[in-house]
């Protein structure tokens, strides 16, 4: 590594808004990818990840969102971290692989010797340069981040069996029934451009079947609900199932933090992940006050330069204080994420809640929830421009946008 030809390109896959429905009231009005953890975009932590590897010519983000929601952010991030930063928008579902595939020619561009592959939906270290380090010894076409987890998580992902002297994938498969293994697939990936073969030949072999089909009209009507069109192509069923065991896949086991940020409550959880490994990347970014001149901070918070926050507040652990955000006098706050323009009133408290954009809560309000990440009431979220009153409780609760509250609610959703 660090020779001139070892050149990098990474691509990023952002999904789209008819992907992140479970993420709503939070992504009504903002991409998800864009929603910010622990102060940053979620998409700027894996491509911070990116940039600490040697050579990185190149940054795609791949999605179905319009181009113009992503412009300014591509525009800053850039000129940000030195490093181009592009947009590709799809223009239909090609799956996993076929996604990729379907931009080979500009991905191919720079001419990179090696293609990093994730999902904008996964938190986790990112170990990028050392897994990019095993890639080139293991020598395959491509090199897997797993994670050990308990069985009883496992059977939601792609459970893997490797060897455990070679790291060769022996075994791959997607959501099992039954127990397979205890190491899963992180959705980050490192191929050479082999991939492009290994999709292309894919796609070979769906055409070829379907003209085979068409000689028989029967088996042409049985089978046109089954198949798939030739350039929608998964990378876990299509690729990594059949090319196990062949000595072409590898695995790189992390043994830092790893989640997948499919709902609000896991934004939350994940945001503290990326504020206590500010510790060691990014320490400048965490606040830090002991209420004589500023307010007393508990843990990793992060406070936007532009919020206002006062001296007699209380932060921490675990907070997010985004842009323009006002927090008041006495003001209690744990577990939280605060985004734009919002205003805490004096003697509030926000206990495992999200307050969003323009939002407001009162004096002498309760804003919380028992901190059960997976489940579906277990953070309080209000909504874009919620208004909680004065002494008003709002308690394990789902709060839409432009909504007023002033009177205490405990589980439920205001619709």
């Amino acid at each position: 590594m660090g020779s001139s030809e070892e050149r990098v390109v990474a691509v990023i896959m952002v999904g789209g808004p008819t992907k992140g429905t479970r993420f709503r009231p939070l992504s009504l009005n903002t991409p998800k990818p864009l929603f910010p953890l622990a102060g940053q975009p979620m998409v700027h932590h894996p491509i911070s990840g990116c940039k600490r590897i040697p050579n990185l010519a190149q940054i795609y983000l791949v999605g179905f969102y319009e181009e113009r929601e992503f412009a300014l952010y591509v525009s800053s991030i850039s000129s940000e971290l030195r490093v181009p930063v592009r947009y590709l928008k799809e223009d239909k579902p090609h799956g996993s692989a076929g996604g990729l595939y379907n931009f080979r020619d500009l991905i191919m561009e720079d001419n990179p010797s090696h293609i990093v592959l994730l999902n904008c939906d996964v938190c986790c270290s990112f170990p990028l340069p050392e897994m990019l380090e095993a890639h080139i010894r293991y020598g395959g076409m491509g090199t897997i981040l797993v994670i050990k987890v308990s069985a009883e998580l496992a059977s939601q992902f792609g459970e893997l069996v490797a060897d455990p002297v070679t790291n060769e994938l022996l075994h791959y498969t997607e959501k099992p029934e039954t127990f397979v293994s205890d190491r899963i697939n992180c959705g980050v990936y490192i191929f050479t451009p082999d991939i492009f073969t290994a999709i292309q030949g894919v796609s070979t072999q769906r055409k070829e079947r379907a003209d085979l089909r068409r000689l028989s009209s029967f088996e042409a009507l049985q089978s046109a609900t089954r198949s798939l069109p030739k350039d929608f192509v998964r990378l876990d069923q299509d690729i990594l199932s059949p090319l196990a065991g062949k000595k072409q896949l590898y695995t790189y086991e992390t043994m830092g933090f790893w989640e997948q940020i499919k709902t609000p409550g896991m934004s939350l959880k994940c945001s503290a992940l990326y504020l206590s490994q500010y510790q060691f990347t990014f320490p400048n970014l965490l606040a830090s006050g002991d209420g004589t001149k500023s307010a007393t901070i508990i843990g990793n918070v992060y406070i936007h330069p532009s919020a206002k926050v006062h001296p007699t507040a209380k932060i921490g652990p675990n907070v997010s204080i985004s842009a323009n955000a006002r927090i008041g006098a006495g003001v209690r706050l744990i577990s939280c994420i605060i985004l734009d323009d919002v205003e805490i009133k004096e003697n509030a408290v926000v206990i495992h809640a999200i307050v969003g954009w323009k939002s407001s809560v009162g004096k002498w309000s309760r804003v919380q929830a028992g901190g059960d990440f997976n489940a579906k009431l277990g953070i309080t979220i209000l909504g874009e421009a919620v208004a909680v009153e004065d002494e008003v409780v709002v308690v394990n609760s789902i709060v839409l946008p432009n909504k007023t509250l002033n009177v205490s609610v405990q589980e439920e959703i205001i619709l």
